[in-house]
């Protein structure tokens, strides 16, 4: 079922909300948290639809806030709010609100958020793009227990991580943190298996990849060794090499969704590392809400050498 309010309130939004709710014959108590996200026109279907998939496995209230350029002065002038409910199946398991802001209400977005948030949940705020310098002192991002950014989505990747170096509070994560998860894994189970003293590294990847140089900071930060950065043709991380005294523990993945594990005196296996969706990366996010202390230590990592 949907909904469509033009010129309208946070008020007539609860309102249609319940209404909508009544009309399909489901409640709101299943759903767990409330996700924000601030984007563009341009992106919002890709992340609208990324955040729905995620609510099959975390029901949530999805609030789209879609801040709107001013094109004539009536625009500049005019201070308007339109909505798009969602409810049943046209929203996933949980409920969405799209929100359009005009004029002076784009500036203070958080005012119409704020009566919307589900009662007693935690709030997750998520920007795909154009993320603010420091998240924790956004107006939205206040609201949150969680801030979710991407540096996949700027122009300077690593020029924006030093920015979220200085900036982070807790809470804080980024998506090309989140992306790490399964070679964070892997090297850990490797690590376990081979137990020996790690001498040296290499990260091999594209070349100002914000994956590469977290982990890069991550494994130096953890093994205390200088990391080297090596510039593949990509794509995004394809090897990480640690160097002990019995040989290279070495994880390969040079293209595909498939990697090879190679640990000294033991024959090569084949793994699976595939690249996911974003819908994946956001449902990993939101199965706990606390602060990432990995992430901060990744954040706090020295910086690397890069080598082409």
């Amino acid at each position: 079922m949907k909904i469509d309010l033009t010129d309208t309130t946070a008020s007539k939004i609860n309102k249609a909300l319940v209404r909508g709710r009544r009309a399909i014959g489901t409640p709101a108590v299943g759903m767990v948290l409330t996700m924000v996200i601030v984007t563009d026109e341009e992106n919002a279907y890709d992340s609208l639809r990324a955040a729905e998939e995620a609510s099959h496995e975390h029901p949530s209230r999805t609030l789209v806030v879609i801040k709107r350029h001013a094109r004539t002065l009536r625009d500049r002038t005019t201070s308007r709010l339109d909505a798009e409910v969602r409810v049943g199946s046209e929203a996933g398991t949980g409920e969405t609100v799209v929100l359009r802001t005009y004029g002076e209400v784009s500036d203070h977005a958080d005012s119409v958020v704020l009566p919307l948030l589900l009662p007693d949940a935690p709030v997750v705020v998520w920007w795909p793009v154009d993320a603010p310098e420091t998240p924790s002192r956004d107006p939205l991002g206040a609201l949150a227990q969680r801030r979710i950014t991407d540096l996949y989505a700027v122009e300077r990747p690593l020029e924006v991580l030093e920015t979220r170096v200085r900036h982070y509070a807790p809470g804080d994560t980024d998506l090309a943190w989140t992306r790490l998860t399964p070679w964070r894994s892997m090297l850990a189970a490797a690590l376990d298996q081979a137990r020996m003293e790690v001498t040296s590294a290499a990260v091999e990847a594209e070349r100002e990849n914000p994956s590469a140089e977290l982990l890069s900071r991550w494994l130096e930060a953890r093994l205390g060794v200088t990391v080297d950065r090596v510039v593949t043709a990509g794509p995004v991380v394809t090897a990480v090499r640690l160097g002990t005294g019995n040989g290279e523990i070495v994880i390969d993945r040079p293209e595909g969704p498939i990697a090879t594990l190679s640990l000294p005196g033991q024959p090569p296996r084949t793994l699976a590392l595939k690249v996911r969706p974003t819908s994946e990366l956001i449902a990993e996010e939101l199965r706990r809400l606390d602060a990432d202390e990995m992430y901060a230590v990744a954040l706090g990592g020295k910086a690397t050498k890069e080598h082409a």
